[in-house]
């Protein structure tokens, strides 16, 4: 397996019974961080993001500055 496949995959806290569910999991080295459907069970495609930007991404969320 490559350093920059993320592995070690968790379910989100917020995924609920209608199967909105996503899963993150980091890549060893911790410089990528991967996002898949969970109902995919590991077999469709993941977003990889670096993992400052991941970091932001979830500083934002926590901080309301993202809009829908």
């Amino acid at each position: 397996m490559s350093n920059t496949q993320p592995s070690g995959w968790r379910k989100s806290r917020r995924s609920n019974s209608s199967a909105n569910c996503v899963e993150v999991g980091a890549a060893p080295t911790r410089r990528v961080v991967g996002v898949r459907d969970s109902k995919q069970h590991g077999h469709g495609p993941v977003l990889k993001f670096a993992a400052p930007a991941w970091k932001a991404f979830l500083a934002a969320v926590r901080d309301g500055k993202t809009a829908l």
